[in-house]
């Protein structure tokens, strides 16, 4: 079983990004420093994440954005085409975006092919398109990292923020037009890409999810885009009935008025969820003997799929 796994991140690997792509790139320095991090993060959704079931194709054709942070994958079911990739929320659009209901942000280890697996298992659980956003992993992760970020994500997070300003600036400096997106380099560095993207998603009236979605710190990354969402649209955000809200091995606070529809699962094996879960937030489904990982092809595995066909049935979810 675990053939599936290397196969889909060997080819995930073959297709990075090589050394002539890293020196022409507008920021080859930047590049060329978070490279070994990308490919480690890689590796990290091999364990995390049901990456068997993303194909060779679908593999080869995400490498090159393992790493770009607040792009859009269309993920449909198994066996029901090959994903797409958007770069921006218009592409999503334009690539049939109004019709898709689900949207899923992936965790752990941050890159395209884990937020395809993860967006795969829920959509063949429901059998239509899912919309994923890729966390990426910049200059503000890198800095994180070394004290520990990627375990202790609830903690640290806010001292990523700190750092995003870092990221903007690279940006800025290699896209001098960026600047006229925002008052001020820090303005721009308030939120993380993943979470302007999410928060971008659930603000446009063009876009009408059923069902929001996250596993690990993707649940994070869901918390902090409605909180935006309260506070730029001062008490008028998306309304609480519009969605659901299910969070997948980390149950993190959410915005009152969605209270009525958040479920939050959990592994009952999965220490690393409750550590980095917010104290008090009680589990609405426990999945016996189950691991932080939800890659099939290793025993302990939170399945996925299974857990939102069980949740369509006991909760009426539909999409």
């Amino acid at each position: 079983m675990m053939l599936s796994t290397q196969r889909s991140l060997a080819a995930a690997q073959l297709g990075r990004n090589s050394l002539k792509e890293v020196v022409e790139s507008r920021a080859p320095l930047r590049e060329a420093a978070l490279e070994s991090f990308r490919r480690r993060n890689a590796v990290l959704d091999g364990i995390f994440y049901d990456i068997g079931r993303i194909t060779h194709a679908e593999a080869l054709k995400t490498a090159p954005w393992l790493a770009r942070e607040g792009a859009i994958l269309i993920v449909p079911p198994s066996d029901a085409g090959s994903l797409l990739l958007c770069n921006t929320i218009d592409d999503f659009w334009n690539a049939g975006g109004a019709d898709v209901r689900v949207l899923a942000v992936a965790g752990v280890g941050s890159s395209a092919i884990g937020a395809a697996a993860f967006a795969r298992n829920v959509a063949d659980a429901f059998r239509v398109r899912v919309a994923a956003v890729v966390s990426g992993y910049g200059l503000a992760d890198l800095l994180t990292e070394a004290l520990g970020g990627w375990f202790w994500f609830g903690g640290l997070n806010r001292l990523r923020h700190q750092f995003e300003a870092l990221d903007d600036m690279s940006r800025v400096l290699n896209r001098p037009e960026m600047l006229s997106q925002a008052s001020s380099p820090l303005e721009l560095g308030r939120v993380s890409l993943d979470t302007r993207t999410v928060v971008a998603l659930l603000g446009d009236r063009r876009f009408n999810f059923a069902l929001v979605t996250g596993h690990s710190k993707g649940n994070l990354v869901i918390s902090e885009a409605l909180y935006e969402l309260e506070e730029r649209e001062a008490g008028r955000a998306v309304p609480a009935d519009k969605f659901w809200i299910v969070t997948v091995s980390a149950a993190v606070a959410m915005p009152p008025r969605y209270r009525e529809k958040i479920i939050d699962v959990m592994g009952t094996i999965d220490g690393f969820g409750a550590l980095n879960s917010t104290p008090g937030i009680s589990i609405d489904k426990r999945c016996s003997f189950s691991w932080h990982h939800t890659n099939t092809d290793l025993p302990w595995h939170l399945p996925v799929t299974k857990v939102f066909r069980e949740l369509k049935e006991e909760r009426s979810l539909v999409v």
